[in-house]
C-alpha cells in the first residue's frame, strides 16, 4: 500500500448543510439577542440610580420617633425638593444623619407647645391625629418659639422619644439641610 492513498471523503446532503446552516444561524441570533438584553437591563439599572439619586431618593426608617405613622424599617421614596408645606414628612440631613420628621412651622410661624403637648401655629391649635401620645417631649427651647426666616420647624409623631426642633442641637431646620418630602411608602415593614 501506498502512503499517497486517499481515503475517500463523503460529501454532506444538502439537508445536512442546511441543517447546519440554521444552527450557526440561531447561535448568532441567540448571541446577538443576549447581548441585546444585557445592554438594555445596564442602561435601564444605570437609568435607574439616576433618577433615584437625583430626583426620587429612596430611605429607610431608623427608629421609632415617627411612630404611628412610620415604622422601622419602612421603606419610602422621596421627591427632591426643599418646597414642603404643613403636615409634610419630610427627610432632613443633620450631621452626616438623615432624619425623617413632620413639618409643623415654616419661615415666621410662631410656634408654641402648652405643658399637655399641645402644638399650635400662629395661635391656632393643630389638629394632630397621626400623634397617639400628646406630651411635650423634652425641650430645650423657650415657647412661643418664632420660626427663623428661611427655616422649618419640625416635630416628630412620638414626640417622648423623637429628637426634633425642640432639641438646642437641632432647632429649626435650613431649607438647605431638606433632602426631599415624602411621596409614597414602598415597604411596610409589620
Amino acid at each position: 500500500m501506498s502512503a499517497n492513498k486517499k481515503i475517500p471523503q463523503s460529501m454532506p446532503s444538502v439537508e445536512q448543510v442546511e441543517a447546519e446552516l440554521k444552527n450557526i444561524n440561531y447561535r448568532k441570533k441567540f448571541r446577538s439577542t443576549m447581548l441585546s438584553t444585557v445592554s438594555i437591563l445596564i442602561v435601564v439599572a444605570a437609568v435607574a440610580v439616576l433618577v433615584s439619586t437625583l430626583f426620587f431618593p429612596v430611605v429607610q426608617v431608623a427608629g421609632s420617633s415617627m411612630e404611628p405613622t412610620l415604622k422601622d424599617g419602612d421603606i419610602l421614596v422621596l421627591i427632591k425638593s426643599d418646597n414642603v408645606d404643613y403636615g409634610d414628612l419630610c427627610c432632613i440631613s443633620w450631621q452626616n444623619k438623615t432624619l425623617l420628621k413632620r413639618v409643623i412651622g415654616l419661615s415666621g410661624d410662631m410656634v408654641d407647645m402648652d405643658g399637655d403637648g399641645n402644638v399650635f401655629v400662629n395661635g391656632k391649635m393643630l389638629d394632630e391625629p397621626y400623634v397617639e401620645e400628646k406630651v411635650p417631649g423634652r425641650c430645650e427651647i423657650e415657647f412661643p418659639y418664632q420660626v427663623p426666616e428661611n427655616k422649618i420647624f419640625i416635630l416628630g409623631d412620638q414626640r417622648e422619644a423623637s429628637v426634633d426642633s425642640r432639641s438646642a442641637a437641632i432647632g429649626s431646620v435650613g431649607e438647605d439641610q431638606i433632602i426631599g418630602r415624602v411621596i409614597f411608602k414602598v415597604w411596610s415593614k409589620k
